[in-house]
């Protein structure tokens, strides 16, 4: 729908960044903190390690005043559950609680309201050694445990967390190195159940609200044959719905049991699951967005073939990933010629944010909260100190737009929160893709000084803030 005046963003909007531990803190084995599976997961060649990151552990005053400089009245963080219970499931530590008090604290120093993530990829390392981590229902008592400490600990001082990030993506591309699809869902469903569990104990134990947040997109056929469209549909059960429903709905979507049953794979309810999911409301639903995902149909012995070849450890990069976005059977993600990318091959599509915010907004009528959407690319350190990055502030600027006309139409979006706040070290391309608005002077193993800069995006979004997201220019 167009309009011809595009409503205000609301006030108390939040506009913010966000960041996670083990990208951005460093200080890996300090003050208690155990590993986690991420400290000792094989690190991408030419990429740096997790050992020191941002140093953000050491320099979070630092950060934190220059968020409050541009303006952030949201900042979105994820707490390192090796920091607080470094066993994974024994004694709290208390440097580590004590460590998230002094960073909530130094938020509200400036007005800037915390969102908490209590999950973001980094499981102790000694779980999944004891038991293979969410393989093992033990996984759901030690999270809920564990979360149960940050409830009472930080309860009365954050209103917003988010309970596990991106668990989608860790089921798709079996971030968890699952050797079978019944290990990787039957992981799945225990997360989905700890998730439901911890935001029933959230709601017990103090007045914070709490949702999930997965990484959504909407889901666009390749063509207009009618299977690239049912593709299109399943795929969306698989990537999206999976993960909202169940937690909006409590139950599984009906074409994605199907799914499963045909593939062999049966998953393990527990007496009372049923229950658990029902009852695990969620006052919001977070969402991470990057782009629009395009599918084509493929059969099941195309898909297979192309599965075969990724795991033989022949296949290059290239192969590797179409393998990864292969579901034989159902649907292939591929690149969508309409799309604008980033020189990452990252698709650059506002108006399929819009497009996601509607379907979200829609099914769910949930207040929404956008918690990563950002631009990954090189920056380059001019002679005179300076960054000059029109083109994420273009990134932005379309993207600010869309959540403007997603309003105008009619949804509930609580705020606006860019991944990164500041340049941390990317999962898979290190710290030379950098996403944030504040430069971290280092390379991928020349620490350098790790001074902070401003970029120019740094000055323009504080200018957006400012105006409530009117002042684009």
């Amino acid at each position: 729908m167009q309009h011809l005046e595009l409503k205000k963003f609301p006030e108390g909007f939040l506009w913010g960044g966000s960041s996670s531990a083990y990208q951005c803190e460093g200080a890996w084995d300090e003050d208690g903190k155990s590993p986690s599976v991420q400290d000792i997961a094989p690190v991408i060649e030419g990429t740096s390690d997790w050992k020191v990151t941002s140093d953000h552990y050491h320099r979070y005053k630092e950060d934190i005043a220059l968020m409050a400089e541009m303006g952030f009245n949201e900042f979105r963080f994820s707490i390192a559950w090796t920091r607080i219970i470094p066993s994974g499931d024994g004694e709290v530590n208390p440097l580590g609680v004590q460590h998230y008090h002094d960073v909530i604290d130094e938020c509200h120093k400036y007005g800037i309201e915390p969102v908490v993530t209590l999950y973001h990829f980094d499981l102790p390392a000694v779980l999944q050694e004891k038991y293979n981590g969410w393989t093992s229902r033990q996984c759901i008592d030690d999270f809920v445990r564990y979360c149960e400490v940050c409830f009472k600990e930080y309860g009365s001082k954050v209103k917003y967390f988010l309970t596990i990030n991106e668990q989608n993506m860790m089921t798709m591309f079996n971030m968890g190195g699952y050797k079978t699809d019944q290990e990787r869902y039957q992981a799945n469903h225990h997360m989905l159940v700890a998730q439901s569990k911890a935001m029933i104990r959230c709601h017990e134990i103090c007045d914070a609200k709490i949702g999930p947040a997965p990484n959504i997109t909407c889901v666009y056929p390749a063509t207009s044959s009618p299977l690239d469209y049912l593709a299109a549909m399943d795929y969306d059960q698989l990537r999206n719905r999976m993960y909202y429903d169940t937690a909006v709905f409590g139950t599984y979507p009906e074409a994605f049991e199907e799914y499963l049953r045909q593939r062999g794979v049966v998953v393990e309810w527990a007496e009372g699951d049923a229950e658990i999911l029902k009852n695990g409301h969620p006052d919001f639903l977070a969402l991470n967005y990057y782009g629009g995902s395009t599918v084509r149909y493929i059969s099941q012995e195309e898909g297979s073939a192309i599965k075969a070849k990724m795991n033989t450890g022949e296949a290059n990069m290239a192969e590797f990933m179409v393998g990864m976005m292969t579901e034989p059977g159902l649907a292939q993600g591929c690149k969508n010629p309409l799309q604008e990318q980033t020189s990452y091959g990252m698709g650059i599509d506002p108006v399929g944010l819009r497009v996601t915010l509607r379907q979200c907004w829609e099914r769910y009528h949930l207040p929404l909260l956008i918690t990563e959407n950002g631009c990954g690319v090189p920056d380059t350190l001019t002679e005179d100190g300076k960054i000059h990055d029109d083109y994420r502030i273009d990134y932005l600027r379309k993207h600010i737009i869309a959540c403007r006309e997603a309003i105008s139409d009619g949804v509930d979006l609580m705020g606006y929160s860019p991944w990164s706040a500041f340049d941390l070290v990317s999962t898979h391309q290190g710290i030379t893709k950098r996403y944030g608005m504040i430069y971290v002077n280092r390379d991928e193993f020349d620490l350098k000084d790790m001074a902070r800069i401003r970029k120019d995006s740094f000055y323009w979004y504080g200018k957006c803030i400012k105006s409530n997201g009117e002042d684009l220019d």
